[in-house]
């Protein structure tokens, strides 16, 4: 590992201004899951690592403006048991898929969202875009756990985030601070995320000196919410694939839907034709699989992971049965 400098702030402002030394060549430590993988690997080189685990308002869960503000450092384990969140079964049902109790403990809610890509092209140092000569190592390669979706650019990698398709599902937004100490913007989550076109770009908005310092999550109210996740493994095993639902239902007929798969493309990809047409239908085991085969349909798979369409259905499929209460596995 190479040398770097450690900062610890205790204010968001302190932070922003340890970031913004050595030219934005800083990096942010929060629950420490993957970066310092990263660092070990050499896949990320920094001047600074700024630890942010002592500002107290990066721990908060309070109700904000008719919903909830989280905090970037709020752990998988706390956010499973606070109970301003305990109508918010989509990230539930994620933290429960999460077996590793090092992750539940340690894991943080932003370091999610932040999470770099595990395509094992860019661990082993070819970059985001798996480029060697100018050729993606992607299209003539393993590719069997790469992206179904969005992929016709030249990332190929998929989305690691596991929070990232529930959060949009329910119209979460990110506070985004920085680069300047005063400077703070709330940022739809569905807009934070990108797919690069160049090894010098990133996996989301984020500019350096900036980070996530918060997340809004609107009141539940009456919608029903699920996330389905398609493991190989359990312990610290990542989805092949995934998908969440949120769903309002009234008298039996779906009035409002948000559809989001996750794991299958370069950024969380929502299936807005999918949710709009399961709007004004009751949901049962063909209106289910007839939004799967919609959110899928326009799926691009690789040479090796065709497969990972069908999971993406299945995903889609089940998150919608779950989050309507009928989820059964015979013919799901």
């Amino acid at each position: 590992m190479r040398p770097f400098e450690y900062a610890r702030p205790e204010t968001e402002a302190e932070a922003i201004e340890f970031l913004n030394d050595h030219g934005g060549q800083t990096a942010v430590l929060a629950g420490g899951t993957d970066l310092l993988n990263l660092l070990k690997a050499d896949v990320v080189t920094t001047q600074r690592v700024v630890d942010i685990k002592h500002v107290p308002s990066f721990h908060e869960v309070v109700p904000e403006q008719g919903g909830v503000k989280i905090g970037a450092l709020v752990t998988l384990e706390e956010l499973h048991d606070h109970p301003l969140l305990a109508e918010y079964r989509s990230l539930l049902d994620v933290i429960d898929g999460v077996r590793a109790i090092q992750i539940q403990s340690s894991g943080t809610l932003a370091g999610d969202l932040c999470h770099h890509p595990n395509c094992w092209y860019y661990r082993n140092g070819y970059g985001l875009l798996a480029l060697e000569k100018g050729e993606s190592l992607v299209t003539s390669g393993d590719n069997r756990y790469h992206a179904v979706f969005g992929n016709q650019g030249p990332a190929k990698f998929v989305s690691a985030s596991r929070f990232a398709p529930g959060l949009i599902a329910w119209g979460a937004k990110v506070r985004v601070i920085g680069p300047q100490p005063t400077e703070a913007e709330w940022v739809p989550l569905e807009y934070f995320f990108i797919t690069p076109r160049t090894n010098q770009q990133g996996t989301t908005i984020l500019k350096p000196g900036q980070m996530i310092s918060h997340v809004w999550l609107p009141d539940p109210g009456v919608t029903r919410s699920a996330t389905y996740e398609v493991l190989q493994l359990e312990g610290l095993d990542w989805p092949l694939a995934a998908a969440a639902a949120c769903l309002q239902i009234e008298g039996g007929t779906v009035r409002q839907a948000r559809l989001v798969m996750g794991h299958v493309a370069p950024v969380p990809w929502i299936a807005s034709d999918a949710a709009r047409w399961l709007v004004g239908q009751s949901v049962n085991e063909e209106t289910a699989g007839m939004a799967a085969d919609m959110a899928v349909s326009r799926a691009t798979p690789l040479s090796q992971n065709e497969y990972k369409v069908q999971l993406a259905r299945t995903a889609v499929k089940r998150a919608i049965l779950k989050a309507a209460g009928l989820l059964t596995m015979e013919g799901a």
